[in-house]
């Protein structure tokens, strides 16, 4: 179900209709239903790997001497790989999970980010009322403002910078 999936998202379709999953994955709807019980869930499952990654690219990037430096190589890992998953950027700025493990993903990816930014702050490369939340949503509007235009190297990074500029402490 889940390589369906994946094959229909590289298509093109991003609506991870369940009747479709089952029928090209030759199950029951009933037991695609029975491991997602929605699109979400679904969606959630295939980006499993990809939280990991986000999480463990975080707690490397909180473990930097450099905390500015830290947060500009989670900041692009994270973009990087949002525009290469379309899925990513909307199980991370969405406010609920379908499944629990999605939940658990991105609070250990919050208690990363945190200490990164806790330490961001200490060096004053980060203004006070900034929190993890707000550093996955910009990052979202980020990823949006970028599909909707060049989305090349070049662009990643003045758009970095913009953020990175944005998350300092007002002068």
């Amino acid at each position: 179900m889940l390589r369906v999936a994946r094959e229909q998202l590289a298509a093109g379709d991003e609506s991870l209709q369940l009747n479709v999953i089952a029928r090209l994955a030759g199950v029951g709807v009933g037991t695609v239903y029975r491991h997602f019980p929605n699109p979400q869930a679904l969606r959630e499952a295939l980006l499993v790997e990809r939280c990991r990654e986000l999480v463990d690219e975080a707690r490397a990037a909180a473990d930097l001497e450099d905390s500015s430096e830290g947060l500009r190589r989670l900041l692009r890992f994270t973009l990087v790989k949002a525009l290469d998953d379309d899925g990513l950027g909307a199980v991370l700025e969405s406010a609920s999970d379908a499944e629990a493990q999605t939940s658990a993903l991105k609070a250990e990816l919050d208690e990363a980010v945190a200490s990164l930014l806790d330490r961001a702050r200490l060096n004053g490369a980060v203004r006070g009322d900034i929190g993890p939340g707000d550093v996955r949503r910009l990052l979202c509007g980020i990823e949006h403002a970028l599909r909707s235009g060049d989305h090349g190297p070049a662009r990643v990074e003045i758009y970095l910078g913009v953020l990175l500029e944005g998350l300092r402490p007002p002068r």
